[in-house]
């Protein structure tokens, strides 16, 4: 699935596509997906379709189409402090993203059976924790990565409020994949060829509605012919007096910020004032990107070429001028503390300017 809405030559642009085509439609999942690049979870040199409607596919890596992941972060109704349970993680994009909304005081589990995929998604976590712009205007819920076949979670599991399977579910799996959920919890998964929302309204009941349809891969069923051990999901882990005294400091700064710089708020305006600009730099440089829509999300998951056009925009693109960013300010503020370096370092987890 994908093609649905029109390409982006941003992710800001691509996501302004999203919603005004009603796959996003609220703001603060608007605000996350603008926060996470798409294009940083593409293997260096196939980022050129990055912000197309489509999915992709490289070796083991995988990304769904984003209005996909739009549907998906819509329907998973997530808020702060919820735990969630991500089976077939992947890159860690959509993890990612809950992790945004979840926030410190929740839990944020992927599985993924491909160990070259976990690698990759803990290093494009590191990658975003120390290079988002947006990093700062969030409480981030860190995502935990483990390897295994989701099929195969110890029988002695956790339940959780949200869960995501980013995968075609077996009908002989659904209830093992509802089992997974607290009562009131909500699943999402593919089923029967549909995107489907599960609500947990009891210990032996539950609700469906389907979403939209999809075709997606189906889950790797486990061998039975080898033997297997059962995948351990991550305890719950209770935060450090010093981990909770930076969020609180972190949060006074953050609403002061907030205040005094109010047009903030409205980053998607600001980068419509720039659109212009961007798509003149584009077109300076005679690139052009060719959209090929796709009917079906297997078909879209193909092997993509280098395309030297495209680098050409992105390289014009960034050579364009910033403006002042949330990063910034928090990051002003925090330096004017009368604490020391080392403290500071802490304030701003380590990140560079």
């Amino acid at each position: 699935m994908g093609g649905a809405v029109s390409a982006g030559d941003t992710n800001d642009e691509l996501i302004d596509n999203l919603v005004d085509a009603d796959y996003i439609k609220t703001p603060l999942i608007a605000k996350v997906f603008r926060a996470v690049d798409r294009a940083e979870y593409y293997l260096p040199g196939h980022r050129g379709s990055a912000y197309k409607d489509l999915a992709w596919k490289h070796g083991n890596i995988h990304l769904s189409a984003p209005c996909i992941y739009a549907e998906v972060m819509e329907s998973l109704k997530l808020s702060p402090g919820l735990s969630f349970l991500n089976l077939g993680s992947g890159t860690g994009y959509l993890s990612t993203l809950a992790g945004l909304i979840i926030g410190p005081y929740g839990s944020n589990h992927g599985v993924e059976c491909h160990t070259d995929v976990v690698q990759y998604a803990r290093e494009r976590l590191e990658n975003f924790k120390s290079t988002c712009v947006a990093f700062d205007e969030f409480e981030f819920g860190e995502p935990q990565f483990t390897v295994g076949n989701c099929l195969l979670i110890s029988t002695e599991r956790i339940l959780y409020d949200r869960v995501y399977c980013g995968a075609a579910c077996p009908l002989e799996q659904e209830n093992f994949m509802k089992n997974l959920l607290k009562v009131g919890g909500i699943l999402v998964m593919p089923l029967n060829d549909q995107l489907v929302q599960i609500t947990r309204v009891s210990d032996s009941s539950w609700e469906t509605k389907g979403v939209l349809p999809v075709s997606f891969a189906s889950l790797v069923i486990p061998s039975k012919e080898k033997p297997v051990e059962a995948v351990q999901l991550p305890e719950g882990r209770v935060m450090h007096l010093h981990e909770i005294s930076r969020l609180v400091i972190r949060r006074i700064i953050r609403k002061n910020v907030e205040v005094e710089h109010p047009e903030l708020a409205n980053r998607s305006k600001r980068n419509a004032k720039r659109k212009q600009a961007k798509a003149e730099a584009f077109h300076s440089t005679g690139a052009r990107i060719n959209i090929m829509p796709m009917d079906m999300e297997e078909e879209q998951m193909r092997e993509e070429e280098t395309d030297e056009g495209d680098q050409s925009y992105v390289d014009a693109v960034e050579q364009l001028p910033s403006e002042p960013s949330f990063k910034q300010f928090m990051r002003e503020k925090i330096e004017l503390l009368p604490v020391p370096s080392a403290l500071k370092g802490y304030l701003l987890f380590y990140r560079e300017t």
